[in-house]
């Protein structure tokens, strides 16, 4: 939808322009993400732009449970109900606010280079990011920014779910969003560049907007280096030809191969995003069909976990011949059943897979395998799937390498729920460069 948060930002400045015409407004970045988006729309519109850097307080026990939010100015906004319901009391609410309000005031400090924050005394609030999966740290903006003193708050994002659209319309005076699509899983899957904003890109486009001179010149590239190979690729297992798709960073720290579930394809939507989040971490990628199309017209070879695990061998053997890769250490990511082919895969002996990450996966349709298992191994599994997390915990217990399994909270079996697939590309991506060699 977007090539960049730059982009985003114009398109948004458009759609903002005249709509807050006679009113003292100042745009107010959550950063990181948002300060790209942010800066854009305040050039459109001819007003200031600042940050608005914001804490969740998270219930001790439970930390992505909040029960409140913190801003700059000592603003604290506390969700009564959650603070009683879990118990807080006054000392581990203390504890916890002492902790955030340090990382609060680094933050500010280093954004913002030893400028004092804008007023919002009186004047409308335009809140800015490069999009919204939950709301949660939306709506910790806009109460803040009221907190703080502004007459009116308007959050503006480029995309957003519908339902969290609904949710901010009721903590924001106006909310506006170019796009509410149903089909969410991320805010990430809308963008084709979505490289993580870095503290220099925030401080250059704070200072350019403040009229340092200096702003300008030291902005930093914004990954929009075009790959050095992304292209379909027809891809040989044994005596088959399978049909792939290729992409490498130009600097690469290793090469992930995809191993899709039953019923999908290298086309899978959530895979594509997953892979498209480590390539911009530097990995390289391959989504390719595990069989021919006359091979899945039978249905029993969909679920015959020896045969995928043989074909994916296969198809690592044929990487290690390609000039652009053969370097690199290969990981698996696998998806439902494609877990299971892929642990089955790196169980083999002589497998020369470096790490496996498993999403929503089977793995014990592996059980023959699993103790032989080298790889470094991550379950990650949603917290409502609860059929296959009890599968993963029994697999787990099996695994003799090294492993972890990551429970997704408020996530069902596809991820199809806002920001569970952004955290499950994370998760991915650290596993992977924290482990290939």
């Amino acid at each position: 939808m977007f090539r960049d948060r730059a982009e985003a930002g114009r398109a948004l400045g458009r759609e903002l322009a005249g709509r807050l015409a006679g009113q003292d407004a100042v745009v107010l970045c959550l950063p990181r993400g948002g300060v790209p988006v942010g800066y854009e729309v305040a050039l459109a519109l001819g007003i200031p732009l600042d940050v608005i850097v914001v804490r969740k307080l998270g219930v001790p026990f439970q930390p992505e449970l909040a029960m409140g939010a913190i801003g700059e100015g000592d603003v604290r906004i506390l969700n009564d109900e959650v603070v009683s319901v879990a118990r807080v009391d006054a000392a581990q609410l203390a504890a916890v606010e002492r902790s955030e309000r340090a990382e609060l005031e680094r933050r500010a400090t280093a954004f913002r280079r030893g400028r004092p924050p804008v007023s919002l005394t009186g004047r409308t609030a335009l809140i800015v990011d490069d999009g919204v999966a939950t709301g949660s740290t939306a709506r910790a903006a806009c109460l803040v920014a009221r907190a703080q003193g502004a007459e009116r708050v308007v959050l503006a994002v480029p995309v957003a779910p519908p339902a969290s659209v609904e949710s901010l319309a009721r903590v924001a005076d106006e909310v506006v969003c170019l796009a509410t699509p149903q089909d969410f899983f991320a805010v990430g899957q809308f963008y084709s560049s979505f490289a993580p904003t870095s503290d220099d890109e925030v401080i250059a486009l704070l200072e350019d907007a403040a009229g340092d001179a200096k702003g300008s010149a030291t902005l930093v590239a914004r990954g929009d280096d075009p790959p050095t190979r992304d292209e379909d690729v027809e891809v040989k297992a044994g005596p088959f030809s399978l049909a792939g798709h290729l992409t490498v960073p130009e600097v690469a720290a290793g090469l992930v191969v995809f191993v899709h579930g039953s019923g999908s394809s290298r086309h899978s939507p959530r895979n594509r995003f997953v892979a498209s989040t480590l390539n911009r971490a530097g990995l390289a990628t391959l989504l390719f069909d595990l069989l021919t199309f006359d091979e899945e017209l039978d249905r029993r070879l969909v679920f015959d976990i020896e045969l995928l695990a043989d074909r994916l061998g296969e198809v690592t053997q044929w990487l290690r011949a390609q000039p652009e890769v053969v370097a690199l250490p290969i990981g698996y990511f696998g998806a439902s059943t494609g877990a299971g082919a892929a642990l089955w895969a790196a169980g083999q002996a002589g497998a020369s897979v470096g790490a496996v990450v498993s999403r929503g996966g089977r793995p014990d349709l592996a059980a023959p395998r699993l103790a032989s298992v080298l790889a470094p191994t991550l379950l990650i599994v949603g917290g409502h799937d609860s059929l296959v997390l009890e599968l993963n915990r029994e697999a787990q217990a099996q695994l003799r390498c090294e492993n972890k399994l990551v429970v997704v909270p408020g996530a069902t079996h596809l991820f199809e729920e806002p920001g569970t697939l952004d955290e499950v590309a994370r998760l991915a991506a650290d596993w992977f460069l924290g482990h290939l060699p």
